[in-house]
């Protein structure tokens, strides 16, 4: 039997950001440190999780810093280069509570409902006959206090909105009968700059999504 194939479609908390009190520059985790390396490595040989993890990318508004960012107008190109695919796990809303997008989190939940659209309705990709995989919506945790001037600056108001993306995303997981899990009943934003995830973070996280993926897509 082919192995599941699981999509983990995501920003830097995906991409794996190593925390640095300066903010940036930084390096990325090693493979088995990352939660999409954690996930794959306690799902075992019957999955193959493939890590699609940008940083600073957006559920699906422009950044003016970065063209690169929009993840509405990437995801539905991503989808049909990775077919077939049993599952797409997305985790993104992060980098929408900057100040300059003055997005508010029903915003974002609806940045994320264009995304888990753009899955369900990904069949066929190009010329190909495979199906829609299912989608699981992830909430990020929420963001910590932020030492660094200018992180506090961008993500002014940021918290107070990541706060509130389990309540709204998981509002419309229900509407649209899908399934949905909130990263922060596992772990806290503890990396040093109140953003990224620390290697403990990295592991609750994936522990926690392996048992999520093995109850939807069972081997």
């Amino acid at each position: 039997m082919a192995a599941k194939r699981i999509l983990c479609f995501g920003d830097s908390l995906t991409w794996g950001w190593v925390p640095v009190a300066d903010g940036a520059p930084t390096e990325r985790f090693a493979r088995h440190v990352r939660w999409t390396g954690v996930l794959a490595d306690r799902l075992g040989a019957d999955y193959e999780v493939i890590e699609e993890g940008l940083s600073a990318r957006t559920t699906n508004v422009d950044d003016p810093t970065d063209p690169r960012l929009n993840g509405a107008a990437y995801l539905p190109s991503c989808l049909a280069a990775h077919l077939p695919l049993d599952l797409v796990v997305i985790m993104l809303g992060t980098n929408d509570t900057k100040a300059y997008f003055r997005r508010e989190p029903l915003d974002i939940a609806l940045g994320m409902s264009v995304l888990a659209t753009q899955v369900l309705t990904s069949a066929g990709g190009v010329g190909t006959v495979y199906p829609a995989p299912q989608v699981l919506v992830v909430a990020p945790p929420p963001l910590a206090p932020m030492p660094h001037p200018w992180f506090e600056l961008i993500f002014e108001g940021g918290q107070r909105k990541s706060a509130e993306l389990a309540r709204v995303y998981s509002a419309l997981a229900s509407f649209m009968k899908i399934p949905f899990f909130d990263a922060g009943s596992v772990l806290t934003t503890q990396g040093v700059d109140g953003i990224h995830f620390t290697e403990a973070n990295n592991h609750d996280l994936g522990v926690a999504l392996s048992e999520q993926v093995r109850a939807l897509v069972p081997a």
